[in-house]
């Protein structure tokens, strides 16, 4: 089975076989069976891209309410530390934290189930991370929780230039 398992239920690593050859390669990033075979039977909506440089950490987002979206993420080219946070009020794990490096190269995916907060930091000089959603982005629900917070605890990489935060991500609360 191409899924394993993390440290908290329901989020799950997803490596697609990869066939190569002189032409290239070849995977199946998305296929519907596969993923419901391993318990992942969302209805995708939305489909998103970002390009960004090296230090741009994004995150740490969520939606709320009946807004909530479960995400499948990877890296088309470049190399990105992602990482979900547990926000799920009943959870064993409530506010702990999944870090992992998906790359181009690796061709990892992590799918992010409902209730979690997710951001990601470059690392490659640039990297286009993609993502499906199984709810569309509604302004209104938006919410996160700083990237920084000490209660959670990330432990992002060190690099050699300072990280690039959008100013609305270095306003949300602690948890």
């Amino acid at each position: 089975m191409p899924f394993s398992p993390t440290p908290i239920a329901d989020l799950q690593l997803f490596t697609p076989q990869v066939f190569g050859d002189e032409r290239g390669y070849f995977l199946e990033s998305w296929n519907e069976q596969t993923f419901a075979a391993a318990g992942i039977d969302r209805p995708f909506v939305q489909d998103n891209q970002a390009m960004s440089p090296r230090g741009v950490l994004r995150g740490m987002h969520r939606q709320t309410g009946e807004y909530e979206q479960a995400k499948l993420v990877r890296v088309v080219s470049g190399e990105v530390f992602d990482v979900a946070v547990d926000l799920r009020p009943d959870s064993p794990t409530l506010h702990q934290w999944f870090g992992v490096v998906l790359s181009g190269e690796n061709h990892r995916q992590l799918y992010v189930p409902r209730g979690f907060a997710h951001g990601y930091l470059v690392m490659s000089e640039t990297a286009i991370f993609s993502y499906k959603c199984d709810n569309f982005y509604a302004p209104q629900a938006e919410a996160g929780l700083r990237y920084d917070d000490p209660t959670i605890g990330i432990e992002w990489p060190e690099l050699d230039v300072e990280f690039t935060v959008a100013e609305r991500d270095l306003n949300w609360p602690l948890v």
